[in-house]
């Protein structure tokens, strides 16, 4: 949500005293020709930021409750009146912690008449830029399985009117779940004109280039009034104790009455012919409503009435009939005219500019801290959720109450839902607003590692040495393949030994800490099977037993090269050194202390590179001034070199190789600002050391930064890239990004979100970027790709001064990035996998190791889960839901009460696969894959039923019929659910190119 200025005025307007239908003659052609059969659809609604000026239990103090207890309250003495409800953390507070019984019966009520409608029904409105498609979905879910498990109801509608920008990724996803409309709004301004003047504004839109019609959905951008409806509001908006009062939303309208009336319906009827002209249909949507509204609703209502009542008695003469409307009512009436609709393709609305010079594009890195975090959350839930999975489906569980494993679970599920929020993980929230974020992720990430320390608790040890001390560390991987990676944990012993569960010795490598002085950096070499786990004993080796047999991890060799301060004069490339590991050399610059190329051996290329930090400035930020904030990136010139000097050191290992820079702002100080740490595995030499040996592995350090200072890392290659970029688009595709020239605004113009990886190329080779989190990312130059790691901004506008709504961040942020380079070929094939390898990287559960372990059960077999290389296990999970999956069965428990009874089914597990391959991407990992489900997860135990779902579970698929809109192109099986293949019979499923597929799986009792 963003300040925006009154789009109606208030007063009566300087022709108040002419007669009505003189002062709508005034209104010109533009009233005339739409003088007739122009039919109003006025959508209630309260736009409810689940985080932005205020915390969720703030809003719950102050409003929220008093919206839906005042709206039910006032759709039932109103049989006519109507109104969506979108935000499902807020509902779900209310229900559980406030609703009367009366007031829950009216809400089944008015849901089984339809007068109340939840449209999107995820925890959030989540943004489309910075988050990740997997986190989208579980919001969905975790929205939708509470709707559907309390009122047997599955919204078919969306409603994203806020976020800052729409991904092609968010109308793909809507129509996986069923949904038959998607509505957003904030395009790029002059884009948005002119769809309005070219009727352009609904068209059906085909976000996938591989799914293409098969999961198209008709999308409606909403017109330059947005989503408020400035002018008709009679509630003011709520006081919130010891904050300022919001002047945007504070206005309390004038009651309509015989003396406003005129004022009204002039404004009225020039609001919405002007809107009728830019649409295809004579039904003109008119969303009611804006930012804590109705939470006085009977005042609402009230008026609205009596203005409706007056229009719809003149409607012969004004031209115009006014109805209120559900979101169904709306897009039934248009999916009923007889119109052959525009198709959009893959590409999104990405970056957002609300006006010139004013590129939404600063968010994509705001509060990178809460980014990473909520990154690093997701993940841990992602291994939570099939490890207890996993354990659940075993044997007995000795030291584990699986409701108390389930609300683990649950608190962070809604914890990462939560954050994804449109001013949540955007970083574009007030202070209070981030701690409370913090709060919710930390507590939670606490609780599921509480969790898998249990389970860990269960899985006994064998043998563990002769003697007791040490620690062991349980490491789980949650990937569906087998993955050979290099684990790093911090000790406190400079000699150590790693043996495995049986005692042998483990290949691992100890070094000075990169950061703490007094710890120590352990590497181990592991390989793990899918969905399974590796045992590692760690002791410290005392030096007093020189006898002992005990293999010892290696020590590394460390080279210092001296300070280097940042050279002008061009001169670079004649002293080198090398590091390098199978697959690639990376060559360095005694000179510079600079990265200068790398070698990469399947193409035999050497490709030039170097990396520094720059910054870009904003503007000092007076009023009348655009200057960066939390939301803009407004830079007052090109970037410029951070960085006065560079140290270096290279440390060279058996296991691996690390290089580290470090960058001082100024020669003569004596801690560094910035800092870059490549590391190079040396891992096995064949296929299963293939994703491990194809990477480079960086981390940054970055912070504090000077005051209005936004930092980047700028990659500049010798690659002959046409200034062409590819970023993603949540994770899920990539959309190609052309240079857009602009005379005041290039540089944040082309500015576009990574949500985990972006690349660059020419017709010889590949840089891709793989990231832990969300960035901006850009190319400024040819051959360059930029990223911006941390922003430190203040200014003096009134508007984020009244509420703190700054970015004067002084933390020091510590970002990822994995580097692949090669041949096309090569990178398609590795840059997905390498990704997921970044983002749920193996679980490692450290604990004390009390003594030796002998004659034990044993640790349970593992039988390890593994899918085909093109196919990924977007999730395994027990939801814990309690409803039925027939859904006649489950509406009967509903209209009998039994939902009150009803236990959680642990025996039922959710399963999604995703084909990570684009269609045409890849010879052969693009094809379709046929796996057998019950051969696949036989390692967890016996399949006894498969379900096919909707993407959030709330649909069989076979009982899924969504609307067909028709299309000027006259696409065939549009509007299907899925590929039409025959019913799921038997545990067989055909994945094809970038499909997502849903299934309930159901396991026999043990």
């Amino acid at each position: 949500t963003s300040p925006s200025p009154r789009l109606l005025a208030a007063g009566m307007g300087p022709h108040s005293w002419l007669p009505l239908f003189m002062q709508l003659a005034l209104l010109g052609p533009q009233w005339a020709l739409h003088f007739y059969k122009v039919k109003v659809f006025v959508v209630p609604h309260s736009h409810m930021d689940v985080g932005w000026l205020h915390t969720v239990q703030e809003s719950m103090q102050v409003y929220v409750p008093d919206v839906y207890n005042s709206v039910v309250e006032a759709l039932t003495r109103g049989k006519r009146r109507r109104f969506i409800a979108v935000e499902q953390e807020y509902f779900r507070l209310w229900w559980d912690g406030f609703a009367s019984a009366k007031r829950k019966q009216q809400v089944r009520q008015l849901l089984a008449e339809q007068r109340l409608e939840f449209v999107l029904g995820g925890q959030v409105m989540h943004d489309e830029a910075v988050t990740h498609f997997d986190d989208q979905i579980l919001q969905l879910t975790e929205g939708h399985g509470f709707l559907y498990e309390t009122f047997g109801i599955r919204p078919q509608f969306s409603w994203q009117v806020d976020p800052f920008g729409a991904s092609a990724t968010t109308p793909t996803l809507l129509a996986l779940a069923g949904f038959n409309g998607h509505i957003i709004s904030r395009i790029d301004y002059d884009l948005k004109d002119a769809m309005q003047h070219a009727q352009g504004l609904q068209f059906v839109w085909r976000g996938s280039r591989s799914l293409e019609a098969r999961q198209e959905i008709f999308t409606h951008v909403l017109d330059q009034y947005s989503y408020c409806s400035d002018g008709f509001m009679w509630n003011g908006s709520p006081r919130f104790p010891d904050r300022p009062f919001d002047m945007d939303y504070s206005a309390v309208e004038m009651p309509v009455s015989q003396d406003s009336m005129n004022h009204y319906v002039l404004n009225l009827v020039d609001n919405v012919n002007k809107r009728a002209a830019w649409f295809r249909t004579q039904h003109v949507l008119w969303p009611w409503g804006c930012d804590r509204q109705f939470f006085n609703a009977s005042q609402q209502f009230a008026n609205m009435d009596r203005l409706m009542d007056h229009i719809n008695k003149h409607t012969p003469e004004l031209g115009i009939s006014m109805q209120y409307a559900t979101l169904a009512e709306y897009f039934q009436a248009v999916f009923a005219q007889d119109v052959s609709w525009q198709v959009r393709d893959h590409r999104d609305f990405l970056p957002y500019s609300s006006a010139p010079e004013q590129t939404w594009t600063g968010f994509y890195t705001s509060q990178s801290g809460l980014k990473r975090l909520a990154r690093r959350a997701s993940a841990l839930l992602y291994a939570g959720e099939s490890l207890f999975t996993r354990y659940m489906l075993s044997a007995a569980h000795r030291f584990l109450d699986p409701a108390w494993a389930l609300t683990q679970l649950q608190q962070l599920r809604w914890a990462v839902s939560e954050v994804q929020h449109h001013d949540g993980i955007t970083g574009t929230h007030i202070l209070a607003v981030r701690d409370m974020f913090v709060e919710h992720l930390t507590a939670g990430m606490a609780g599921v590692r509480k969790l898998m320390d249990s389970i860990a608790q269960d899985m006994p040890l064998t043998h563990s040495g002769p003697e007791p001390g040490g620690h062991v560390a349980m490491v789980y991987n949650p990937l569906a393949w087998t993955v050979t990676t290099v684990i790093t944990l911090t000790v406190s012993f400079p000699e150590v030994s790693v043996t495995d569960e049986s005692g042998r010795p483990v290949l691992a490598q100890v070094q000075d800490s990169k950061e703490t002085p007094s710890a120590y950096d352990l590497h181990v070499l592991t390989t793990i099977p899918g969905l399974s786990y590796q045992h590692y004993i760690i002791r410290p080796i005392r030096k007093a037993r020189e006898d002992s047999q005990e293999a010892a991890a290696t020590v590394p060799s460390t080279i210092q090269f001296g300070l280097k301060l940042r050279r002008q004069d061009g001169q670079v490339g004649r002293n080198l050194v090398p590091v390098k590991n199978g697959c690639y050399t990376v060559f360095l610059d005694k000179d510079t202390n600079l990265m200068h190329s790398i070698w990469e051996r399947q193409s035999n290329r050497t490709v030039r590179m170097s990396q520094e930090f720059l910054a870009y400035r904003s503007v000092y930020g007076y009023e009348e001034a655009v200057t960066s904030d939390n939301y803009l990136f407004t830079p007052n010139g090109t970037a410029e070199p951070a960085w006065a000097a560079v140290r270096m050191e290279v440390v060279e290992g058996q296991l691996l190789s690390e290089i580290r820079q470090y960058f001082y702002r100024q020669a003569n100080d004596s801690d560094h600002t910035y800092a870059i740490y490549s590391r190079l595995a040396h891992g096995p030499q064949d296929s299963a050391g293939e994703l491990l040996c194809h990477r480079i592995e960086q981390e940054y350090r970055v912070g504090p930064l000077e005051l209005n200072h936004e930092v980047v890392l700028r990659t500049s290659t010798s690659l002959n890239t046409g200034l062409v970029l590819y970023s993603d688009n949540n994770g899920y595709q990539m959309q190609r990004r052309t240079y857009r020239h602009d005379r005041n605004n290039s540089v944040s113009l082309n500015y576009y979100p990574m949500a985990q990886s972006a690349f660059i190329q020419d017709g010889g080779s590949r840089l891709v970027l793989l990231s832990e989190q969300a960035h901006g990312v850009s190319s400024q130059g040819n051959g360059q790709v930029e990223v911006m790691l941390h922003r430190r901004l203040w200014n003096k506008l009134e508007w984020t001064l009244q509420y703190n709504l700054t970015h004067d961040v002084t933390s020091v942020v510590r970002p990822v990035l994995w580097l692949l380079l090669g041949p096309r070929t090569l990178t398609t094939g590795l840059r997905q996998r390498s990704g997921l390898e970044l983002q749920h990287r193996p679980v490692v559960l450290f604990r004390e190791l009390g003594g030796t372990v002998q004659n034990g059960p044993g640790p349970r077999k593992q039988e390890p889960v593994t899918l085909p290389p093109s196919l990924h296990l977007q999730i395994l999970s027990i939801p814990g839901w309690k409803y039925s999956s027939n859904h006649t069965v489950h509406l009967k428990n509903l209209q009998k009460g039994h939902y009150r009874r009803a236990k959680a089914d642990f025996r039922r597990v959710l399963l999604r696969l995703h084909h990570l391959y684009e269609a045409g991407e890849h010879q052969a990992l693009s094809r379709p894959v046929t796996l057998n489900l019950q051969s696949v997860l036989r390692g967890l135990g016996s399949v006894v039923a498969v379900e096919e779902r909707s993407l959030t579970g709330t649909w069989d698929v076979n009982s899924l019929h969504r609307w067909s809109w028709k299309t000027e192109d006259g696409h065939h099986h549009r509007g299907s659910s899925r590929r039409p293949l025959p019913p799921l019979r038997g545990p067989n499923v055909t994945i094809h190119p970038k499909e997502i597929r849903t299934f309930f799986i159901h396991f026999q009792e043990q």
